[in-house]
């Protein structure tokens, strides 16, 4: 049987919670989420740097601190995610990381497991449309949240911006495009990607970047006038004015 990476919350145990989906086209609904551990971008900013940020790599990051991979990780196998994400139901499930396609077979194996005994389970992944979907994953998933990274994450548009990974989620009609944002610049730059790839403006949100309300608040109104005038979406990061920045929420 596989098993599957999982990242660890607070307590040390798998990060699997129920919460409300604090961003993009599910914001307010409630959704049973398991965080995978592992990526293969390195965002100066990610607010889940413990899933990848690990000692002895040279990635940077804004807040210059590394994580032991032995504390902030833990192997369980199909089975035993699958019963944790059962005993927390919620209208769906949002598989995220990291960046769940790494692992994408045991993904595949997973879903089957949650629908064993409800084969109508809701499953959204968020990923950041680097790696391409199979066909296994594509006809199991029922929503992707796909949010390519932009200049300002630090990392190499060859590495981030991968033309066969977008060029499959952008023939998808259940995808969305989710940017994060600094300025609008950013904005005119997701724009310049979801022109490339011919994808609908009505299924794109524009995310400011911030870990704090604060921070969210004062950007925010720096970002509205190009989302509007491009015709996006804008998605606050409602589980930070809720919870703050921390795990498990």
């Amino acid at each position: 049987m596989r098993t599957l990476k999982l990242a660890r919350n607070d307590q040390g145990e798998p990060e699997i919670f129920r919460s409300i989906q604090g961003e993009g086209p599910a914001i307010g609904r409630p959704r049973t989420f398991v965080r995978l551990s592992g990526c293969n971008l390195h965002c100066v900013w990610c607010d889940t740097a413990y899933t990848w940020n690990w000692l002895g790599t040279p990635f940077a990051h804004e807040n210059n601190k590394k994580f032991e991979i032995g504390a902030e990780m833990i192997a369980l196998t199909v089975a035993d995610t699958a019963a944790r994400i059962k005993a927390l139901p919620s209208e769906g499930v949002v598989i995220t990381g990291g960046e769940p396609l790494l692992q994408m077979q045991a993904v595949v194996e997973l879903i089957d497991a949650l629908r064993e005994d409800n084969h109508r389970a809701w499953v959204d992944i968020e990923t950041n449309g680097s790696i391409v979907p199979s066909d296994d994953l594509i006809d199991r998933i029922d929503y992707f949240v796909v949010s390519p990274k932009l200049a300002h994450s630090g990392n190499d548009a060859e590495i981030a911006l991968k033309h066969d990974a977008l060029s499959r989620f952008a023939q998808l009609t259940s995808a969305s495009f989710k940017f994060v944002a600094k300025d609008a610049a950013d904005v005119a730059a997701a724009a310049a990607i979801v022109e490339r790839y011919d994808f609908p403006p009505q299924r794109v949100y524009i995310m400011p970047e911030g870990t704090t309300s604060d921070a969210l608040l004062k950007r925010g109104p720096t970002l509205i006038d190009a989302v509007i005038a491009h015709g996006f979406n804008y998605s606050d990061r409602l589980h930070i004015h809720l919870f703050g920045q921390k795990r498990g929420v």
